[in-house]
């Protein structure tokens, strides 16, 4: 066994941790609100959307398509390699890209802030290339990726805003109880839709990267993903891995968006998720890398504002806006490191301490978390302030 092919493995098994930490990263993305606001039970929300995210994965390969041209240059129009990078670097420099998404996925989990796992992923492949000394595509960068990220939460927050507004408006002769269980049935359809809609978006990401390493290792063209489409298996393997990473549940990012961000009613519910998943589907079937964070968010935000009397605590959207600044630089030096440690010890050798090093600092955040459990138990704690309840962290204590 060559030790391209081997590093090709190292990629492809990283690229589904990838996708299983987007899985539970972005899980509050679609259910946190319906789960907030009772219409679903915590382990119904994820299961549900664990299964929608699968059968999502196979709705579209438009954004996966985006991802192995308009983020790094590695192929040339005729199908091979650009001149000086060799298949190994190529695909050392994915490989970076990706443990510098997983290890910031990792750390604002950890924190409970709902940052976005594809800026996540673009940072840290960006980090890699600007290492590696591959050509970044800017534009598609600028026109697929950093735009939308500036533009998506504002049109979000607005049509949410307008939403809820006229939710309550057409609702105001209404009783609350009877507003308050009939907005609930229909949280559970519109969660399902974002669910849904972001299987179409961020499975295909990883979709993608798994794709674009092995257009480095010459198994695949971009000619061939664009006459033939991806490959089943790719498809199967990442609609899997982000369905078993949503059911897990991120549930620390749930709080925060579920209970943190705005005090939540159901007509609020609904009107956030409508507009999240209107955008979302919309983004995908026009290959635009969106987040669904930055969507989720803007929704609720927009939801908070668009509610007569509604409250929405600023602070804790402020701490969300600076870790969305700080994501693709932050993931972009974590993936330049990991490329010039894999790059300075070489081949497999270099590649194998990388991923190593991503088993470490994995463990460790995981085991951090143990201490001060968020889970299905208590993500639904009222807000204190505070990611992990009181009450859970004294016990803790």
């Amino acid at each position: 066994m060559s030790g391209e092919f081997l590093i090709l493995i190292l990629v492809i098994v990283t690229a589904i941790g990838f996708d299983f930490t987007n899985g539970f990263h972005d899980t509050g993305n679609a259910m946190a609100t319906s789960i907030a606001t009772g219409a679903l039970r915590p382990k119904a929300a994820v299961t549900i959307a664990a299964i929608l995210n699968l059968v999502g994965a196979f709705l579209s390969v438009e954004v996966a398509a985006t991802i192995t041209k308009d983020v790094l240059k590695i192929q040339t129009e005729t199908g091979g390699l650009v001149e000086g990078l060799s298949a190994q670097t190529a695909m050392t420099i994915i490989f970076a890209g990706l443990v510098g998404g997983i290890l910031w996925n990792l750390i604002t989990w950890l924190l409970g802030l709902p940052s976005s796992s594809s800026h996540a992923l673009f940072g840290g492949l960006i980090g890699a290339g600007l290492a590696g000394a591959v050509t970044i595509n800017w534009a598609g960068i600028i026109g697929k990726i950093i735009v939308p990220a500036f533009l998506s939460p504002v049109i979000a927050g607005v049509v949410a805003a307008i939403g809820t507004f006229l939710v309550y408006a057409i609702t105001k002769g209404v009783a609350e109880r009877r507003r308050e269980a009939g907005f609930r049935w229909g949280q559970i359809g519109t969660a399902s839709l974002v669910s849904l809609a972001h299987g179409t978006g961020d499975a295909q990401k990883t979709m993608g990267v798994i794709a674009l390493a092995l257009i480095a290792h010459g198994s695949l063209t971009t000619q061939g993903i664009e006459n033939d489409g991806l490959p089943v298996w790719i498809i199967v393997v990442c609609g899997l891995a982000i369905a078993v990473g949503t059911y897990l549940g991120g549930w620390r990012i749930i709080r925060t968006l579920g209970k943190g961000l705005v005090e939540i009613d159901s007509p609020q519910g609904m009107a956030a998720e409508a507009s999240s998943a209107a955008i979302i589907l919309t983004s995908s079937s026009m290959g635009m890398a969106l987040s669904t964070t930055h969507v989720a968010t803007g929704s609720i935000l927009g939801s908070g504002v668009g509610r007569p009397g509604g409250v929405v605590r600023w602070g804790v959207a402020g701490r969300m806006a600076a870790a969305w600044l700080i994501t693709m630089p932050a993931a972009g030096i974590v993936g330049a490191l990991c490329y010039f440690i894999a790059n300075g010890i070489g081949g497999v050798a270099g590649a194998i301490t990388v991923f190593a090093l991503l088993i470490v600092l994995s463990a460790y955040m995981y085991l951090r978390s143990r201490r001060q459990k968020v889970d299905a138990s208590n993500v639904n704690a009222e807000w204190d302030g505070k990611v992990v309840p009181e009450a859970s962290a004294a016990t803790a204590a």
